[in-house]
């Protein structure tokens, strides 16, 4: 089959928004001799003669008519296939994002990040899938999420991943707490029962490792999956809970009764990062939301 002249196409919707010979010649840069040999090759093509005589002007035939809209998200589809990335409007672009995010970043910077796309990406829609426990790269090179944010872990070499913050773990308890009595200590740490927050229902964690060392072992009388739970269980309660710094101090500035302290542990720094797979590497619609995602999280 012979390939048609895609710029007879081209042609064509100029021709028809014209209205004109003349005009279209004027606007594709040709003579209008050379307007009219295409408008005929257009007429040879369609089998229609497209635009008619009517007094002085030109006017469309139903068959033109009938194609109009056709033609012209044809054109607008070709030429949004052959737009370099870098001059794409992001404002115009309809997605809708999967973002495979914990907790932590949810309650930070979720709704900073509303904000910034209903602003610049108006069109696009945000989907926070909840995080699971042990997940590799898989999910990005399937397709399944276009963004994974979480605490720093193994992806796999082709992942790309980019830092965005880092947090260090404070203890949480309810303002009065009898704990602000006197200093904190390993020790004091374990007269109080404590709250952990697991999706798998850990009961155990870094914390109990450093009192273990101590010869000290805490009582953990309840496990939830989130922190927000968690947050709000410990309101009424004499609980301790440990929590990331950003998320206790964002729980504190909203208002809720609580008081933080230094844990009397050395801890590891925990370093949040975002990963996705190659293939969006240069998509400006995913730029965009890496981009506004680095820069929410390194706001001082």
């Amino acid at each position: 089959m012979k390939m048609p002249d895609l710029n007879l196409l081209i042609a064509l919707d100029i021709l028809l928004e014209e209205g004109s010979v003349v005009g279209a010649a004027r606007k594709m840069n040709l003579s209008p001799a050379a307007m009219s040999r295409t408008l005929g090759r257009i007429r040879e093509t369609l089998k229609d003669p497209i635009l008619v005589p009517a007094g002085r002007k030109l006017v469309p035939t139903p068959r033109a008519l009938a194609l109009r809209e056709e033609v012209r998200l044809a054109v607008s589809q070709v030429k949004h296939l052959l737009t370099p990335d870098s001059a794409i409007d992001v404002s115009l672009l309809a997605r809708r994002f999967n973002v495979r995010a914990n907790d932590v970043f949810v309650g930070l910077y979720s709704g900073r990040l509303l904000e910034k796309m209903a602003l610049e990406m108006p069109l696009a829609s945000l989907y926070f899938s909840a995080e699971e426990d042990n997940v590799d790269g898989d999910v990005l090179r399937r397709g399944n999420v276009d963004l994974y944010i979480s605490a720093s872990r193994p992806l796999g070499a082709e992942i790309r991943v980019q830092p965005l913050f880092t947090s260090s773990f404070v203890g949480i308890a309810r303002e009065g707490h009898p704990i602000f009595d006197n200093p904190i200590s390993m020790e004091s740490l374990t007269h109080w029962e404590h709250i952990g927050v697991s999706r798998r229902g850990k009961f155990s964690g870094p914390i109990d490792d450093a009192l273990a060392e101590a010869g000290l072992q805490r009582k953990v009388a309840l496990v939830v999956s989130t922190p927000f739970t968690a947050l709000f269980a410990l309101q009424d309660s004499d609980l301790l809970l440990p929590l990331p710094e950003h998320l206790a101090r964002h729980a504190q500035a909203a208002g809720l009764r609580i008081r933080l302290f230094q844990l009397p542990i050395a801890l590891q720094t925990v370093l949040f990062t975002q990963a996705w797979h190659p293939r969006f590497q240069q998509d400006p619609a995913h730029q965009w939301l890496r981009r506004t995602i680095h820069s929410l999280c390194n706001i001082d």
